[in-house]
């Protein structure tokens, strides 16, 4: 049973998500304020996360910002009553994996949390008493993926692991997410659209802008000169492509 942690500070949110969330046969911890539910997440291991933005002693931001930098890869679905599209940017950049406003369907949470862990699945702590002896055997059958080399940059997708000129980079989430599909399509041009319905699914179509702020960290991480890049090329009008200068 995969074991969900909701923070939110509006007690019916609480219950609502509660309800939803253990009639689809999740376990439910909850907390209504941003320390207490920064403590929960810091002490136990969990599937997943609900955070709202807006909440008292320590925002959501903060939580999400504290967590990444932990080194918590725990998937983070934020909670907001605000529409701006800053405040998605800044939210996904801090690591949170997708964003939703309110007021939302719970059927709309459940079907955004179930994408989320089909993308980010072999990252979470899962609670292995739920598994049979069958699953366990055949995942340790599963042949990992090998590591991705180009230049000087070698990705480690079973890892979760970056290393640029010989030295292992920070990286949040998404922006592993993003080096690894565009890398595995090296000298193919892809479009902002194509990046962002790879790597944020349906969340924010023509907001492409996400798409941008993530390309420029990315550069500033793994190029040695941002206005002259060697690897993530810009192709005006159109997006970008990832090569290796000749």
């Amino acid at each position: 049973m995969k074991k969900v942690l909701v923070v939110d500070d509006e007690e019916s949110i609480v219950i609502l998500l509660s309800y939803n969330l253990e009639k689809n046969g999740y376990e439910v911890i909850t907390a209504h304020d941003g320390k207490e539910g920064y403590d929960l997440a810091m002490s136990q291991s969990f599937d997943f996360i609900i955070l709202d933005l807006m909440l008292p002693s320590m925002d959501g931001m903060d939580i999400c910002k504290r967590l990444r930098q932990e080194k918590i890869k725990t998937p983070i679905l934020m909670l907001t009553a605000k529409n701006d599209e800053l405040e998605k940017i800044i939210g996904l950049e801090l690591g949170a994996d997708d964003y939703m406003t309110k007021p939302f369907s719970p059927r709309e949470v459940l079907a955004r949390m179930k994408a989320i862990l089909r993308r980010t699945g072999n990252l979470q702590n899962s609670d292995s008493s739920d598994e049979t002896a069958e699953q366990v055997a055949l995942e340790n059958e599963v042949i990992k993926e090998e590591k991705v080399e180009i230049g000087e940059i070698i990705i480690f997708p079973d890892l979760y692991e970056v290393q640029v000129r010989g030295e292992v980079i920070d990286i949040t989430p998404k922006e592993f997410e993003l080096l690894l599909y565009m890398a595995k399509r090296a000298n193919r041009i892809l479009s902002r659209e194509q990046l962002l319905n790879a790597i944020w699914n349906f969340d924010y179509a023509g907001e492409t802008r996400i798409v941008d702020v993530h390309i420029s960290h990315l550069r500033e991480k793994i190029e040695e000169d941002t206005k002259k890049p060697q690897y993530i090329k810009t192709v005006r009008g159109f997006g970008y492509k990832f090569e290796e200068s000749k």
